[in-house]
């Protein structure tokens, strides 16, 4: 009895996983209609992190070093600064579909860069053959307009800045696997949440997002969207992701990175009236696809303590 109640729990778990951060782009997108991109990761990771480091202080957990907390600052950087900045900031321009799509191709980016760098990990030929299937996807989904059944091209700017903000995400990634880190995979979340939002509110200030900010002008939606990023994206999920690691097989809880692009894709669809397109269902089949093969034969060794950070919007 006991193991069927924990197996239903298991499940449960895995499922608001998959909805939750699947259902993040979309928040996101309603967020960015009214509170400027940068502004608004910049309140989410500034609540969000002061609660997750207050909670695991007050639980028992050791004060973080001041290398930690360096360590902190460059992934917050890179993840949430640059990742998530630039998905927020393009979000404005692409549907929150196609913007998942472009960042749950971040296996692809991080083994591709792993190859590059110096003293890297190459590749097997089918992890190459992986990468080449998954940018041809990447093409086919942001290609010329005669490529869709719809005639539609997306914008091309905000296609850019979300592969780049991948692209961060992924620097980000690799970066701490070799980090001065604490124990505590929820400690160090919301130590790079609270060093990503002094990054984001860095940025919006230099952007000017403060002087054209109207809180008045700020929809329900958007308000709604970001709420629903701070409580349900930023803790629910990190709450779920981290009882996942304790109780289920890692196999299984790593496949709410294929689930999550097409929770978003639907969700997107179906609540924020965005385009979806045979084409577009092919190119998500062979994204993800792709990164199945690419992480099913990976070889980079996985970081000490897993970062719940690195596929999340």
């Amino acid at each position: 009895m006991t193991k069927t109640i924990a197996k239903y729990q298991m499940w449960i778990a895995l499922l608001a996983l998959y909805i939750i951060w699947g259902s993040t782009y979309l928040g996101i997108r309603f967020a960015v209609e009214t509170i400027p991109p940068f502004m608004q990761g910049a309140v989410r990771f500034l609540i969000s992190g002061l609660i997750l480091v207050g909670w695991r202080r007050a639980a028992g957990d050791p004060a973080p070093t001041l290398r930690q907390w360096r360590s902190a600052l460059v992934v917050g950087l890179l993840l949430l600064l640059g990742g998530n900045g630039l998905l927020a900031w393009a979000e404005q321009r692409i549907p929150s579909g196609i913007a998942a799509l472009l960042v749950g191709a971040t296996p692809m980016y991080m083994t591709l860069i792993e190859a590059l760098r110096p003293g890297g990990v190459r590749p097997k030929w089918m992890q190459v053959l992986g990468l080449v299937i998954g940018f041809g996807g990447i093409v086919l989904l942001i290609g010329p307009a005669e490529f869709s059944d719809s005639g539609q091209q997306f914008n091309l700017i905000g296609v850019a800045a979300c592969l780049m903000g991948a692209f961060l995400w992924s620097l980000g990634s690799i970066y701490s696997r070799n980090a001065d880190v604490p124990k505590s995979t929820l400690m160090f979340t919301g130590m790079q949440m609270l060093m990503g939002s002094l990054g984001m509110f860095v940025v919006s200030a230099w952007m000017g997002e403060f002087t054209h900010f109207n809180i008045s002008a700020v929809s329900l939606r958007s308000a709604l969207g970001l709420l629903y990023l701070i409580t349900f994206g930023s803790l629910g999920g990190f709450v779920s992701y981290g009882w996942l690691l304790r109780n289920a097989p890692i196999s299984l809880v790593s496949t709410y990175a294929y689930v999550n692009p097409i929770v978003a894709v639907f969700l997107g669809n179906i609540l924020g009236q965005e385009p979806l397109s045979g084409r577009i269902l092919l190119a998500a089949a062979i994204i993800i696809g792709s990164v199945v093969l690419v992480n099913s034969f990976k070889s980079i060794p996985k970081a000490a303590h897993p970062d719940p950070a690195e596929e999340v919007a």
